[in-house]
C-alpha cells in the first residue's frame, strides 16, 4: 500500500496525471489534474484500489482530501470513481459542511449523485467528521502565521490557500513556509 508518491508530472489528462518517480511512471486518477503543473515536482497522497481487473491509484493534494475520499468510499453505492468525482466539484470544507448540515440539495448538484445517493452519504457520514475538522483547525501556529504574512504582503487568499496546501505536509518555521510559498506564488 502506498501513502504518497513524490516525483515529476510528465503527463496529464482530464481525470489523471502521470508522475515519474525514479523512472517509473505512475498513472494516478485525481479530482483536478490542472492543479498540477507538467514538468514540475509534485507530492501526491495516494490510495491504491485493487480489483479483479486491475490496480488503480487515486491521488490527492492534501491529507484532508484523502481522508474525505476514504470516508466517501465507505458509503453504500459510492465507489472510487464516484468519490473522486465528488471531490472534483468542491472543496473539502464545503462538502463536509454539506454533509454535516444535511444539505441534500448541495450534494444532489454533484454530477452522478441523485437524491438517494445524497441521502445515503448524509446518513452514513454525518457526525463522522469531528476529528477531521479538529485536525484541520489545529494546524501549526507557524503555518497560520505564514499565511497571514502572505496576506499582509498583498496576495489573494485563494492563491495563498493553493500555495499553502502544497506545503501542508512539511514541518517548517514561519520563515520557511513564507519562503516556499512565495516561490510558489511567483510561479502562479
Amino acid at each position: 500500500m502506498y501513502s504518497y508518491i513524490k516525483g515529476v508530472i510528465v503527463d496529464m489528462a482530464r481525470d489523471y496525471i502521470v508522475i515519474d518517480n525514479h523512472g517509473i511512471g505512475y498513472l494516478i486518477y485525481v479530482s483536478n489534474p490542472y492543479q498540477f503543473t507538467r514538468g514540475k515536482e509534485a507530492f501526491v497522497y495516494v490510495y491504491q484500489q485493487v480489483k479483479e481487473d486491475g490496480i488503480l491509484l487515486f491521488g490527492f493534494s492534501t491529507k484532508e482530501e484523502k481522508e474525505l475520499f476514504l470516508k466517501l468510499i465507505l458509503v453504500k453505492g459510492i465507489g472510487c470513481k464516484t468519490a473522486i468525482g465528488i471531490l472534483a466539484t468542491g472543496d473539502v470544507q464545503a462538502i463536509i459542511q454539506a454533509i454535516e448540515s444535511k444539505n441534500i440539495a448541495y450534494l444532489k448538484r454533484i454530477p452522478g449523485i441523485g437524491p438517494k445517493a445524497a441521502q445515503q452519504i448524509v446518513l452514513d457520514l454525518q457526525g463522522k467528521f469531528h476529528a477531521m475538522a479538529t485536525e484541520m483547525v489545529l494546524t501549526s501556529a507557524e503555518f497560520d502565521e505564514a499565511a497571514e504574512v502572505l496576506l499582509a504582503l498583498g496576495y489573494k487568499r485563494q492563491d495563498i490557500d493553493k500555495a499553502m496546501n502544497t506545503l501542508s505536509h512539511e514541518q517548517l518555521d514561519t520563515n520557511g513556509y513564507v519562503k516556499k510559498a512565495l516561490s510558489l506564488l511567483v510561479k502562479m
